[in-house]
Order: C-alpha cells, then sequence, then structure tokens
C-alpha cells in the first residue's frame, strides 16, 4: 500500500549505473511515455486516435453494476467518435479529454466529461439518453466508490480531479482572460499573462492518536451513523507536516502530541482533490483527557484494542441493536485511515508489546 524509501547519508562514493548495458523496466519505459504525451501535443494526439477512454457526465464517472460492486466501461476511440456523431457532438469534443495513463503496453487512457465545457443546456449531451446508448450509469463518486475494485477507484478518482480542476481554471487568476489547457491537460497557459497552471491538490494530515494501549477515534456529524474514524485536516499555509498534526490535535480533541511517526499516504478525491498523509501519533503521558471542540467533531473516544479488533471485524455499517444503538464501526479498507488502524492493531498485537 506504501512504498518504503532508503536515505543513504555520508556516502563517500556511487557507481554510475550502467544503462547502455541493461533493459529499462517496464515501469520507466511507461513512466517516459507519459512523460512525452505530456509534454507533445501531436504524440498525445496521435495517442488519443487509439487510446481507451473513461466517460463521465458532470463529474459521475459512467460504471456498471456488476452484483453488488461496479465496473468502468472504457470506450476506444473509434466507438467514442461514433457516439458523439449519434448526438450530434463533432469529434472536436475529444479536445476536452485529459490523459489519466497507459497500459504497460503504452496504450493511452484518457478522461472526458460530456457535460462540461457546454454553458448551454442546448449543446450538452443528455443523461439519460446517453445511459441508455452506453449501457451504463453515470453514478456519484462518493456513492460508488467503495464498490469498484482498487486499481479502477483509484483511476477513476484521479480522472475526476483532474476534471474537476480544468472546469475550475478556465480563467487567468492575473489577467481574468481565459486559459487554455495543452493536449494531454497537464497543464493550462494564459496567452496573455504568460502564467502557467499545474493541476493541484490539498495536502491533508490523518492521524491516529495512541495513549500507549488506545486509540483515539472520532466523528463529525456527516459521517454515516455509528462510524468513527482518525482525526484529519487541511494543512495551513506555511506548515510543515508535524506542526499541522500538532495543531489538528490539540484544535479538535485538546491533546499535545508526543511523537509522530510517518505511515503513508493516499489521494483522496472528497471534498476537492487531496493528498492524505497518514502518521501515527501518541499523546504525552497523563494528559488522555478529551476535550472535544464541536465545532469541528461531534464526538471523540478512547477504544481499546480488543474493541477496535472487534470493528474491523465488521463487514460495512452494521444493523441495529434491539435497543436501537448501533455498534461502532470504521470506514472501508480503500480508506488510509482503515489502513492506519490496521497497523495500530497490528503493533498492539506483536510480541515486544505483549510482553
Amino acid at each position: 500500500m506504501s512504498l518504503s524509501l532508503t536515505l543513504f547519508r555520508g556516502a563517500t562514493s556511487w557507481k554510475v549505473p550502467q544503462a547502455c548495458c541493461r533493459q529499462l523496466s517496464t515501469y520507466v519505459t511507461k513512466m517516459r511515455y507519459l512523460f512525452e504525451l505530456k509534454e507533445d501535443d501531436e504524440a498525445c494526439r496521435k495517442a488519443q486516435s487509439s487510446g481507451r477512454f473513461y466517460l463521465f457526465h458532470s463529474l459521475a464517472p459512467l460504471l456498471q453494476k456488476s452484483g453488488n460492486r461496479y465496473r468502468v466501461l472504457p470506450f476506444r476511440a473509434s466507438e467514442l467518435e461514433r457516439i458523439l456523431a449519434k448526438f450530434g457532438q463533432g469529434t472536436q469534443k475529444i479536445e476536452h479529454s485529459v490523459l489519466i495513463g497507459c497500459s504497460d503496453q503504452h496504450e493511452a487512457w484518457f478522461a472526458l466529461d460530456l457535460a462540461l465545457g457546454n454553458p448551454h443546456s442546448s449543446g450538452s449531451l443528455q443523461k439519460s439518453e446517453m445511459e441508455s446508448e452506453l449501457q451504463g450509469a453515470f453514478i456519484e463518486l462518493r456513492q460508488a466508490l467503495f464498490q469498484l475494485n482498487e486499481k479502477d477507484a483509484s483511476l477513476i478518482s484521479m480522472a475526476q480531479a483532474l476534471l474537476r480542476w480544468h472546469d475550475c481554471h478556465q480563467f487567468c487568476g492575473k489577467s481574468g482572460q481565459p486559459t487554455q489547457k495543452n493536449v494531454a491537460g497537464s497543464k493550462r497557459v494564459c496567452t496573455s499573462s504568460k502564467m502557467i497552471y499545474y493541476p493541484q491538490m490539498s495536502p491533508v494530515v490523518i492521524t491516529l492518536v495512541s495513549d500507549g494501549t488506545r486509540c483515539l477515534l472520532a466523528r463529525q456529524s456527516s459521517f454515516p451513523k455509528g462510524m468513527y474514524s482518525a482525526l484529519a485536516g487541511f494543512c495551513d499555509m506555511g506548515e510543515t507536516i508535524e506542526e499541522s498534526v500538532q495543531r489538528e490535535v490539540a484544535e479538535e480533541v485538546g491533546l499535545e502530541v508526543d511523537s509522530l511517526q510517518y505511515s503513508a499516504s493516499q489521494h483522496w478525491s472528497f471534498p476537492n482533490s487531496s493528498l492524505m498523509i497518514a502518521c501515527h501519533t501518541t499523546v504525552r503521558p497523563g494528559q488522555t483527557e478529551i476535550q472535544v471542540n464541536l465545532q469541528e467533531l461531534e464526538t471523540a473516544k478512547w477504544f481499546s484494542l480488543e474493541e477496535v479488533v472487534a470493528a474491523l471485524k465488521r463487514k460495512g455499517p452494521p444493523t441495529s441493536q434491539q435497543d436501537g444503538a448501533i455498534p461502532f464501526w470504521l470506514p472501508p479498507k480503500v480508506a488510509i485511515a482503515h489502513h492506519l488502524i490496521q497497523e495500530w492493531v497490528q503493533k498492539q498485537s506483536s510480541p515486544s508489546n505483549l510482553a
């Protein structure tokens, strides 16, 4: 789920890689190919003619129900051109697409929103008509995300974020003039001010607080009933990750962080594109009394290892008990909060902690 990076300090010598004597890996050649498409408009146009397209309507991806799951429905360029022609749209609509990746065989993948970029309803492709023709449905990503496999969820989340960014950055913040995207959608340029805009996302820290034997979980009023998660908040301008974590914990539950350990990161689509930076933190000994900031949270509680293990075994929202209470449950596996909680349980259950 995460990459482990090793840093070497104080090295006194290094070797030049023998690039001429080895073949580049599939991953390296794929990344080089994507870089070329982002930098070369003509190469990207050529890739569009043989690529696959993931379709959206007002930022909702086109999906098809498969049992209790959803699957994506990519279309080849020739199929897309036929569909656009049927609904009275020219192939110039494809110019609004954005590059989102490629296969190991260098088949480029693009995302195209059939509703965005049409200021007048008469020029917009009607959602219900498109769904009938495409044999799928445009489903809100928040509703479908947990029912997609991990690969599709990641790809569709990134595609939606990039489409949203382009829709919200059509004008230059300095000159007020329209900006133009390159073919790949990796940037937008204002010819008036010469400003270049690149897609951005907001950094968010998410931290699981522990006092050594318990972990602290909280819920907002917007959460599904009974669900608790780790503390999270946006980084402020000028803050380090450490400072953001310290501030968020102090603001939301009135505790001071004693130590911090980085865990992993994850792109998160909601409410807009965010980079979730996950950490484990412990609080200062003897300072575990929670003071909930009710402007931020509905409630926050300490949970024992046994309670958390029982919650991890629950699949999805539990049903109400006879007294009407709902046992607390945790975010699904696709969320990085779930990853943090699992890590904490594994650490608590290790022989060194049980000794």
